[in-house]
């Protein structure tokens, strides 16, 4: 079984466009024979989001940790428990190509890292910004971008280095370097590149949204870490 995991907290707004994408990617994972099971993490939730997440047919697992490597963390044992042999990770503010699962299980990997792309940029975000965004971005084969919102992982791999640890930011980066660190196969491709948001409340401190904030008030020394 494959398992996808989206973390979420107070994403009502967000979170129908990114479930179509992934019932889309799962019908095609399905067609080849393989079952897959979503679950979206309600992480302290207080708006709709458990009922966009019903209205589509999609599990819900309830958290209030108001901390998206513990909500990544929950989804993925609960899967792990029903026997997932790879688990999926993106982000409810994101949408996946239809080929998204297809293309991470084709590669025999380990562990397989994607790209991230903003389709639509929003009105207050200046050419400038767009700019400088695309000159930092390696949006190629062989990159070293880590995003939680495009990443996949081999089950074996996943415990064999303590999964997600409940951190609040870079949680992912944790989860790769670990990886790397224990020798798994990690392919780095931008064939399945997500759709991601560019808004500016983001809902983690230090993540992509807060990555393109800092690109709109550059600095000498500014860290690539998107």
């Amino acid at each position: 079984m494959i398992a996808v995991i989206v973390p979420a907290h107070n994403e009502q707004h967000l979170l129908g466009p990114c479930l179509r994408a992934l019932l889309h990617a799962r019908r095609a994972v399905k067609a080849l024979g393989e079952a897959v099971q979503i679950v979206v993490v309600l992480d302290d939730c207080s708006d709709a989001t458990e009922q966009v997440a019903q209205a589509y047919g999609v599990e819900v697992l309830s958290v209030s940790a108001r901390n998206v490597g513990y909500a990544r963390r929950a989804g993925a044992a609960l899967m792990l428990e029903r026997g997932a042999r790879w688990l999926a990770f993106t982000d409810a503010d994101s949408c996946v190509p239809v080929d998204w699962l297809v293309c991470q299980l084709d590669f025999a990997a380990d562990a397989v890292c994607g790209t991230v792309h903003v389709p639509r940029w929003q009105a207050y975000q200046d050419a400038a910004l767009r700019a400088r965004y695309l000159a930092r971005y390696q949006a190629r084969e062989g990159h070293r971008h880590i995003h939680g919102a495009n990443l996949g992982v081999c089950a074996r791999a996943y415990e064999r280095v303590g999964g997600f640890q409940p951190l609040a930011v870079d949680e992912d980066v944790q989860l790769v370097s670990a990886l790397h660190a224990s020798g798994a196969h990690i392919v780095w491709t931008a064939l399945n590149s997500v759709s991601t948001s560019s808004r500016g409340d983001c809902r983690v401190s230090g993540g992509f949204g807060d990555f393109l904030k800092r690109l709109g008030e550059p600095a000498p020394g500014l860290e690539d870490r998107p």
